[in-house]
């Protein structure tokens, strides 16, 4: 078992863990650490916590230090930096005519890389660009190309459902999203609803996918014939999925259809045995 803590650097939509050591970080701190891309500057989002090393996949950096005044003027410096850098990208792309948005602009904390991010329908020849982007920077420059659901999680927002963006504030990564899954939880397919602002579907249709999985599993399907245990059977007309009600057509002694809503606790329902994550169900259909 080793001690982490989980920190995110300003433009990276990950989390990444390091070795607190004996420094004591909360989170909001910021530190810095030694990347990849050399000595980087990001901010604590998970509180420290055991984890075992084969979990981490690979070798664990330790914290080189808790940020200081100078490292946070530092940041701040670079933050100033990035809107200039930005301004004079987005004239430089107009220059050469490319077909690309920029997204967002970060310099190295050490300042030794300037980094665009920006969205394109296809391939963009950007060799030029980078070229005379360098001339003017004097600095390693380098263009990514990134796709509208990171260039949401980069410049954040407000769903529709009035909170900040899932992908800006706690996902680490995108999980897959079907229309199925919004099918399975009975939503409109009206695009503009199952949406998130990157115009893909929305990445809490997966959050919920495994509670209405379950729930799901408890109901009848529409159509299927089904008898309550007051001894009236009846067709199933309409499921409330998360309320577990049904809905039946059901006819009196004259003929007269009429519908009646009961629980499913009320209903004699045959389910599926699916087994959990972990066993193997039979498949065999029970009481």
């Amino acid at each position: 078992m080793v001690e982490v803590i989980g920190v995110r650097f300003r433009t990276a939509g990950k989390i990444y863990f390091f070795n607190p050591g004996d420094f004591q970080v909360k989170v909001g701190d910021h530190v810095i650490v030694e990347t990849s891309r050399g000595i980087e500057y990001g901010t604590v989002v998970e509180e420290r916590r055991k984890v075992q090393e084969k979990c981490l996949g690979d070798d664990l950096k330790p914290v080189l230090r808790i940020a200081t005044e100078e490292d946070e003027r530092q940041a701040e410096q670079n933050r100033r930096k990035e809107k200039d850098a930005y301004k004079i990208c987005l004239q430089k792309i107009k220059e050469h005519q490319l077909e690309m948005k920029l997204v967002s602009t970060e310099y190295t904390f050490d300042n030794n890389k300037v980094l665009f991010y920006f969205t394109a329908d296809g391939r963009v020849d950007f060799r030029e660009l980078v070229k005379d982007l360098a001339s003017v920077f004097r600095t390693r420059i380098e263009l990514r190309q990134i796709g509208v659901r990171d260039e949401a999680k980069m410049l954040g927002g407000i769903g529709i459902c009035g909170r900040k963006l899932c992908c800006s504030t706690f996902l680490s990564e995108f999980a897959p999203v079907s229309i199925k899954m919004a099918k399975e939880q009975n939503l409109s397919l009206n695009p503009t609803k199952i949406s998130g602002v990157c115009g893909r579907l929305m990445c809490c249709l997966k959050n919920e996918q495994e509670a209405y999985e379950y729930l799901n599993s408890k109901l009848p399907k529409i159509g299927e014939k089904i008898k309550a245990k007051d001894g009236v059977s009846g067709e199933v007309q309409r499921v409330d999925i998360l309320k577990q009600k049904v809905k039946l057509i059901v006819e009196d002694e004259n003929g007269d259809k009429d519908v009646k809503e009961y629980k499913i606790d009320d209903l004699y329902i045959k389910r599926k045995n699916k087994g959990c994550a972990g066993c193997k169900g039979n498949g065999k259909r029970k009481n």
